[in-house]
């Protein structure tokens, strides 16, 4: 599967369909961004939560780099110029969706221990098999804490330990030094690592919390539905295989098993990508910028 965060890259496939798509061909424009979606969705639903709420961030991205893209003069790889527009639009977008209320640790903690332990729910009154709904409460679970960093730590360890990227395309992409992204990265690790040792059963087994325990009491607030899984499609594409090429080396055994959790969730491809994508480019501002009106 095609990786923009690999370290070595010549940026000769992109380089080549920015070219046709800014001398007018629609195709290679759609083919460049159909390159890429997928990987600013994945950026966009652990900034978010929410999938719904993640399209339409994605949505706003691609739409301002579709109708920037004449400004790109090639000083830079496309891929540094295309996901600087998408860190900084996930940085200053507005609060949506399960972002806006702020979440602190404390509180998370505290959510999570108010629900009660339960037994599994029965799977003939359940539309989907049991483990599904468990796998769907761990995801759902261990996304939801990243929102307890801050959007820049969270923006950190979602591009630095889920996928991969290394200090120097970190740094790059966020403008920033790789002294200070891997800083800043450690930190974030260090944060959420401290948190998942002291509450989660999944990194610290002395740790009461079992996502089994939990997913009835998730079903019964509203946080997992049965008929409507967020985060576990039928066909499963895991994080540690789409950026397979960039998984970077684990500084300690006990922060990689932690890591390893996130690493592990879905890659989640965003629905009906190619009518989301034609949407947009037969929006009229999206056609003026393009001269296609």
């Amino acid at each position: 599967m095609f990786n923009p965060f690999t370290e070595i890259t010549d940026g000769s496939d992109d380089a080549d369909l920015v070219k046709k798509a800014k001398d007018g061909g629609r195709d290679a424009l759609e083919a460049l961004i159909l390159r890429h979606q997928a990987w600013i969705y994945n950026i966009a639903v652990r900034m978010v939560f929410l999938p719904q709420d993640a399209e339409e961030v994605t949505q706003e991205v691609l739409i301002k780099a579709i109708t920037r893209l004449s400004t790109f003069q090639g000083d830079s790889q496309f891929r540094t110029w295309l996901y600087r527009i998408t860190t900084n639009h996930v940085l200053n977008m507005k609060r949506r969706g399960a972002e806006a209320q702020p979440q602190t640790f404390a509180s998370y903690a505290a959510a999570i221990n108010s629900t009660p332990d339960l037994d599994l729910p029965d799977p003939k009154s359940m539309p989907v098999d049991v483990p599904l709904l468990v796998e769907e409460a761990k995801i759902s679970c261990t996304t939801g804490m990243l929102l307890c960093l801050d959007r820049k730590q969270r923006l950190i360890f979602t591009l630095g330990e889920i996928l991969g990227v290394s200090d120097t395309i970190g740094s790059e992409i966020l403008e920033m030094t790789a002294d200070n992204f891997r800083q800043s990265l450690a930190r974030a690790r260090r944060d959420l690592y401290q948190f998942m040792n002291s509450q989660c059963g999944l990194v610290n087994a002395n740790n009461p919390c079992r996502c089994s325990k939990k997913t009835n009491g998730f079903i019964n607030a509203g946080h997992v539905d049965p008929n409507h899984l967020l985060f576990v499609p039928l066909r499963v594409q895991r994080v540690k295989e789409a950026a397979a090429d960039t998984v970077r080396k684990i500084d300690s055994i006990v922060d990689g098993d932690y890591a390893a959790i996130y690493r592990d969730h879905p890659f989640l491809q965003p629905s009906d990508q190619v009518q989301s994508l034609r949407r947009i480019l037969d929006r009229p501002d999206v056609r003026t910028a393009l001269h296609l009106a």
